[in-house]
């Protein structure tokens, strides 16, 4: 019998629901022969000079350079974001290669930490070398598939590992077109190597004996990848989920500033950013100004096709996500919440829902529990400092958390008692190649950028050499 051919991938654009690609998926046997080729291929990889692997990578970042424009019009048809954010994804993650290229020398040479003589004039070194993990999977993300997925597979190339890929269905031709520009960038063959598919793919990859598994994507996917490699002793990284809160305190230099900086931070990628503000609370002396001059930036976002240049707002990546939102706006009404702009969807082709603002909410609502990733928000008006820290602690996640107020010292008080992996005074939804990037919670576990961040793909190795007297 003929061997049946395998399940095909559509690629659909979320902007008008039409599939403009498809490709085969990787069936079983194709992520066992692609497991065993980066097996292979990772031992000499490893064995590259630093330098010749800082080389590749520095090539890559100039082919993203050359070929921003072609990439971020593929991403923007791919996964409905803005095309002006696109454009800012790939020139942002120009400093994050940046970083990898400074920092991973010195996080990943040798250190001699200690050296003693001893009586019979010989000595004692020791050394700590960091050495690669061996083959990881990745199973990366659609919403920042530059950042999220360069925050893993940048670092372990430069530490000598080899990559499994697997891009989010929903932006697979964008992971091949990494893929293609590594290959060009001199990248030796099967170092890195991408697999097309959904959830049975990535189940199957988790089969192969990695050496480490680092995912981010929903809660629930991560708590199935972390039963599924309980038994194995291997690294496994879950970048999950955040709600996370901002607390606007009365104190506030300039409330239209704030609400402004806060409504970008809600809304950008059309909310679907792990670390996109997802419910904010106000203190009571500043709720009224705030929550009007917040609708009124939202009311001037543009929302419509993404590839048009004064487009803030694009659609959906995931049809599924219009009903999580409905069902959260459903929700907030019947327990009193007050819509003051939005609501619904979108009358047009395509997975588009208004953006929606909300007041009159509590914990009770899934919109101030459960994670929203789109364009919605809740603001809660609160008394003071202690109810807005009880109630930013009142999550099941830990991702980021903010504060905005003039007094510094208030806000750094106020953080220190939030959990939470990141924390901004002033700001939002801001990621930065030189710090840690982690969670509390759902929120995940290991932790990506920073010089941690480089380091969390190697093994570290103890040497204790001894040298006797006399000896060369």
């Amino acid at each position: 019998m003929p061997k049946p051919a395998p399940a095909s991938l559509k690629i659909v654009n979320p902007a008008d629901g039409r599939v403009f690609a498809s490709l085969p998926c990787d069936d079983r046997a194709a992520v066992r022969d692609k497991y065993r080729a980066a097996r292979t291929a990772q031992t000499a990889w490893a064995g590259q000079p630093l330098a010749e692997r800082l080389a590749v990578i520095a090539r890559f970042r100039a082919l993203l350079v050359r070929d921003a424009e072609e990439l971020a019009r593929l991403l923007t048809r791919e996964m409905g974001k803005p095309i002006a954010q696109s454009r800012n994804e790939l020139k942002g993650v120009l400093g994050r290669i940046d970083f990898f290229l400074a920092e991973a020398p010195g996080v990943l040479a040798a250190e001699d930490v200690h050296r003693e003589k001893d009586a019979s004039g010989g000595s004692l070194v020791e050394r700590i070398t960091q050495e690669p993990l061996g083959v990881i999977a990745n199973i990366s993300a659609w919403n920042y598939p530059y950042f999220v997925g360069g925050n893993v597979f940048l670092p372990a190339l430069l530490a000598g590992n080899a990559v499994l890929y697997k891009p989010s269905e929903f932006t697979t031709l964008t992971g091949r077109a990494i893929a293609e520009r590594l290959d060009e960038s001199g990248l030796p063959r099967d170092v890195f190597i991408p697999l097309v598919g959904g959830g049975a793919v990535g189940a199957e990859l988790l089969r192969q004996p990695v050496d480490g598994v680092f995912f981010t994507g929903s809660v629930a996917t991560g708590k199935k990848i972390a039963r599924a490699m309980a038994s194995r002793m291997v690294k496994v990284q879950l970048e999950l989920g955040g709600k996370d809160p901002t607390y606007v305190c009365d104190d506030v230099a300039d409330v239209a500033q704030a609400a402004a900086s806060l409504a970008d931070g809600a809304f950008y990628n059309t909310g679907q950013s792990c670390c996109s503000v997802e419910r904010i609370y106000v203190q009571e002396g500043a709720f009224e100004s705030f929550v009007k001059a917040f609708v009124q930036a939202v009311k001037g976002f543009k929302l419509g096709d993404p590839t048009r240049e004064r487009t803030y707002l694009g659609p959906l990546a995931r049809a599924a996500q219009l009903e999580v939102l409905e069902a959260q706006v459903a929700d907030a009404q019947r327990k009193g919440a007050r819509v003051l702009t939005g609501g619904r969807r979108v009358k047009r082709k395509g997975n588009y829902f208004e953006p929606t603002v909300l007041v009159d909410v509590d914990h009770t609502m899934a919109v101030m529990r459960d994670e929203s990733f789109g364009p919605i928000i809740g603001i809660m008006s609160v008394p003071g400092d202690e109810a807005a820290i009880a109630l930013m602690n009142d999550t099941e996640f830990g991702l980021t958390a903010g504060v905005y107020s003039s007094d510094r010292a208030r806000a750094e008080k106020i953080l220190a008692r939030v959990k939470s992996g990141s924390a901004y005074w002033n700001c939002c939804d801001r990621v930065s190649p030189r710090l840690p990037w982690s969670g509390y919670g759902n929120s995940g576990m290991g932790l990506t950028l920073s010089r941690a961040g480089i380091a969390t793909f190697t093994r570290p190795r103890g040497w204790h050499l001894k040298e006797r007297s006399g000896s060369m």
